[in-house]
């Protein structure tokens, strides 16, 4: 038997790691901008072939979707039950296959399930957090993107769908214990809470050892994470927001008052997705990286804009500018490599700058 395997990365490793162990014969391709498949061959992603030996072997699966925040809950349910977080985030499925059954967290992705048909039962549970507008560039339309989210739920026996999900209504929603429904009112943030918790019931657990997680959760780096609070001025790293999409939904987060840093190597993504939640939430949007002229000529017609070109320029103003009560948000939109080695340098250089500034009070 012969197999190949598109992309080199952790996940083809692992997959050609576990064919091999089969018996196949595997080939390794990568660098192609496109693949051509004939309708004889099979097709099938990591993903797949992941779930399908861990469900032969006995593992139990939770799987979990959306356009922010899947690592966190990811982690957080996972940590909660005892299982591993896998896919997406975490280590790649197939990776799972030689060791003793469990549970396994799967974060899954559109990419992912583009190329995935598993049947109705893989899935204890599989949860849609919450969708945006996300990934055009390769998906086409929004509706061909909150399609292959929704193809998640038909391959688990229970479906959960979380609120701010553009295009999923709330359906059956419920705020499970008193105490997340107090810990969190934003909708993104409640709604994956309330989704974490259904989750952790799917495996087993009581509300106890469920409020225990969240007390002990810490959130994963520069994914919403409160840097400092100086003068009543909340700073907020959410480095990790490199699209338009997730951007959004870190302003929403953040809550009124913000004073955005956006801005970094254009992804391709539409800038105007985010004139709503601008309009909204935010008083002044401080500028930076490659794409500082194209969103400030998207933006400026609604929100007051300053382009700083650099991180540091902008932290200043903020922070000269910010009033007590407000929060200063980096949240780029885009990704950091025209500044930044990665977005978590651009999350730790922000957290410097911030803490630099707190010194001069």
């Amino acid at each position: 038997m012969k197999a190949l395997v598109l992309g080199t990365g952790k996940s083809g490793t692992a997959a050609a790691a576990h064919l091999r162990a089969q018996g196949y014969e595997v080939d390794f391709a990568d660098g192609y901008d496109c693949v051509v498949v004939s309708p004889g061959l099979r097709t099938k992603s990591e993903l797949q072939l992941g779930c399908e030996e861990l469900k032969r072997r006995g593992w139990k699966l939770l799987a979990v979707t959306g356009s922010k925040g899947k690592s966190s809950i990811v982690k957080l349910v996972a940590d909660a039950i005892g299982g591993v977080p896998c896919g997406n985030y975490g280590r790649p499925v197939t990776d799972l296959v030689s060791e003793k059954p469990g549970w396994a967290v799967v974060e899954v992705s559109s990419f992912q399930l583009e190329t995935t048909t598993l049947p109705p039962d893989t899935f204890e549970a599989a949860a849609i957090l919450n969708l945006q507008e996300d990934h055009l560039d390769r998906h086409g339309s929004v509706e061909v993107y909150h399609g292959l989210k929704r193809k998640l739920l038909t391959f688990a026996r229970k479906g959960f769908v979380g609120g701010e999900s553009d295009g999923l209504k709330r359906k059956g929603f419920r705020f499970s214990t008193l105490w997340v429904d107090s810990y969190f009112d934003n909708d993104i943030l409640a709604g994956n809470a309330a989704i974490a918790v259904d989750l952790m019931r799917v495996a087993g657990l009581e509300d106890a050892a469920i409020a225990k997680a969240f007390r002990g959760f810490r959130p994963l780096p520069h994914r919403m994470n409160l840097v400092a609070e100086i003068d009543g001025v909340r700073y907020i790293d959410d480095s990790k927001a490199t699209s338009i999409a997730a951007l959004v939904a870190g302003v929403k987060m953040a809550g009124s008052g913000v004073r955005l840093i956006a801005g970094g190597l254009p992804k391709g993504d539409d800038p105007k997705m985010a004139l709503s939640a601008l309009t909204e939430w935010v008083k002044k949007v401080y500028l930076i990286g490659q794409s500082a002229k194209a969103f400030f000529a998207a933006w400026s017609s609604v929100v007051d804009c300053e382009i700083c070109e650099t991180l540091d320029r902008a932290v200043e103003a903020a922070r000269r500018e910010a009033a007590k009560g407000e929060t200063v948000l980096l949240s780029p939109g885009a990704a950091s490599f025209d500044q930044f080695k990665s977005y978590g340098e651009r999350g730790e250089v922000f957290a410097r700058l911030v803490k630099k500034e707190g010194q001069k009070t």
